[in-house]
């Protein structure tokens, strides 16, 4: 019998339907989409369980009327949405350009050094770090110190905190799975290293760097101990960057809290909106990937 036919043989025997590595292959394929679903389930019965409870008072109200006063059932989160939409906005202008500029060094121009190295393991270091550790460094920074005092500007910077190491990893390891062929064609056309970064690594990188960008901001739209140390909260409409200001992370859980039915159901509806925010993020992010790439 020939070396073909006998690995013919072996491979119809590891296909045949009652063999062991059929059964084998069979139960691990299976243990693995349980564990899929059992990954995917509390995903979805939290984002059904926050439908139920917040559709029902969605209305226009919702979006042009400010918060009512406790016990009333009149009134909306138009207020919030502006501030959750100004601070978060705030922070993406200074995590990204930032985050993006330093994963750029870090990748193309550091060469490995002792500095990338110690720049990469704080980045880990603040990726662990809890959020509200966050709103305190930037309380002590422009709060206390009276630089801002409580405002948009304070909790954008402490939002932009918790984002810069998403921005930061993501953007590293999107640069760095760019072929290093890609890199040496433009040297051979006589491309300098700034221009191979910005003409042709940074659009291949494209992508994977909005990913990140979207689970940043995903992040820091929902959180809520660091604008209570900066942001604080508001009543009112937004009066400007450099005054307090209402988000609806820290309205869901000041109304999550009160006795009062209609603040609770405002506070669903927030929780709701703040998922429908997220959502669009990433859809958006997705759309403009594709229309980036085709």
């Amino acid at each position: 019998m020939t070396t073909s036919t006998t690995a013919e043989t072996g491979l119809n025997l590891k296909k045949k339907p009652g063999s062991t590595r059929a059964l084998f292959n069979a139960f691990w394929t299976g243990l693995a989409s349980l564990c899929m679903i059992i990954t995917l389930i509390p995903l979805f019965a939290v984002l059904i369980f926050v439908m139920i409870q917040g559709i029902g008072r969605m209305n226009l109200d919702l979006f042009t009327q400010l918060p009512p006063p406790p016990g009333l059932s009149e009134g909306g989160l138009a207020n919030a949405i502006i501030g959750t939409l100004l601070t978060v906005g705030l922070a993406t202008a200074i995590s990204v350009p930032i985050g993006v500029l330093a994963a750029v060094y870090l990748s193309e121009f550091s060469g490995g050094n002792q500095i990338a190295r110690w720049v990469r393991f704080a980045t880990n270091v603040l990726s662990g770090v809890p959020s509200i550790i966050a709103g305190i460094f930037a309380y002590g920074l422009l709060v206390a110190t009276q630089i801002v005092g409580f405002s948009a500007v304070a909790g954008g910077v402490a939002l932009a905190v918790l984002m810069l190491p998403t921005i930061i990893r993501t953007t590293d390891e999107a640069l760095q799975i760019v072929p290093q062929e890609v890199r040496w064609a433009a040297f051979g056309l006589g491309a300098y290293n700034y221009q191979t970064v910005i003409k042709i690594v940074l659009p291949a990188a494209v992508p994977a760097i909005l990913t990140g960008v979207t689970l940043a901001i995903a992040r820091a739209a929902g959180e809520t101990a660091p604008l209570i140390f900066t942001a604080l909260f508001s009543n009112f409409w937004p009066k400007g960057l450099f005054e307090p200001i209402a988000t609806l992370s820290v309205l869901v859980y000041n109304y999550a809290i009160v006795p009062f039915k209609p603040q609770q159901e405002l506070a669903w509806a927030g929780s709701f909106i703040l998922v429908l925010l997220v959502l669009v993020t990433s859809v958006a992010a997705r759309w403009a990937t594709r229309q980036k790439t085709y």
